[in-house]
């Protein structure tokens, strides 16, 4: 049985009992409604560590006015079960006004410059203030060694590793890889919005991240390859925010990729359910 908590004292307190014990702590952050791919976030953290603790928060200050915060789907009891069956020792379950004393329209804001502006930062404004706020906040009361977060959030990824490296916290990030349906369709929270004939069709972007990975390393402009994604997207209904090759820092190629990692990036709408997804690879010196 999977121990739970949401009090900040009660918190710290077992955390700073298991590292007087010698043992390291991992840590796995989310908004819960979990799938394999949180689960096989705690495993890795429990390769890296001793004990682990997941959080379960659905974060009001990362979705936007228009976003799914209300119907965003709780499912505590069945999360805290999967938890437990993947290693997870804690379960971290915080009110809102645990984590925002003051209110979150009140609270202390952080913000990640640059890498925020771009892609999601510019389609889903504020959103990353939020992630960075949030997992601030995280961080300051579990206090782990380590964290483990999903590649297939590839811009969030990146924020928190600057933001980590920034604010100087003593916590190694741990990235996992993308976990996928048997179709290719990334497991998200969100695929459940999608209703049949739609859920038949989001594996088409998991296709169409293979193919511009294989059209750039084929010798293929990336603007060309970016043209040619979003307009099979839209043939097939897609909403398209976006569909981009970028370096692995996310900067543009500037209309050509040289040697080095890259990463091919998608987010877009299916009816009233935004996807996102990615897929990273090397180009070699030619």
């Amino acid at each position: 049985m999977i121990e739970t908590l949401g009090e900040p004292g009660v918190l710290r307190a077992r955390v700073a009992a298991w590292k007087r014990d010698g043992l390291r702590v991992g840590f796995v952050p989310t908004m819960g409604n979990l799938h394999d791919g949180h689960f096989s976030l705690v495993r890795l953290a429990r390769r890296h560590a001793d004990r682990v603790v997941a959080s379960v928060f659905v974060n009001p200050t990362q979705f936007g006015p228009n976003e799914d915060y209300a119907r965003y789907p709780r499912t505590p009891e069945r999360d805290a079960a999967g938890l437990a069956a993947a290693g997870c020792d804690l379960l971290w379950l915080p009110a809102v006004d645990t984590m925002y004393p003051y209110g979150a329209d009140q609270a202390v804001r952080m913000r990640v410059p640059g890498i925020t502006d771009v892609l999601d930062g510019a389609h889903r404004p504020g959103h990353f203030d939020g992630v960075a706020t949030v997992v601030s906040r995280l961080f300051n009361q579990v206090q782990p060694d380590v964290a483990a977060f999903g590649r297939k959030d590839y811009q969030q990824l990146a924020v928190i590793r600057y933001l980590v490296r920034d604010l100087a916290f003593p916590i190694e990030l741990l990235a996992g890889e993308t976990e996928r349906e048997a179709d290719g369709l990334a497991m998200s929270s969100r695929n459940q919005y999608l209703d049949a004939a739609q859920r038949a069709v989001a594996p088409e972007i998991y296709r169409t991240l293979q193919a511009m990975r294989d059209a750039v390393l084929a010798g293929r402009e990336p603007a060309v390859v970016e043209a040619e994604a979003m307009k099979h997207l839209r043939r097939h209904a897609f909403d398209v925010d976006y569909a981009v090759v970028r370096r692995a820092d996310l900067s543009d190629t500037a209309g050509r990729a040289v040697a080095g990692p890259h990463v091919a990036l998608v987010a877009a709408r299916l009816g009233g359910t935004r996807l996102i997804d990615n897929l990273e690879f090397v180009l070699a010196a030619a």
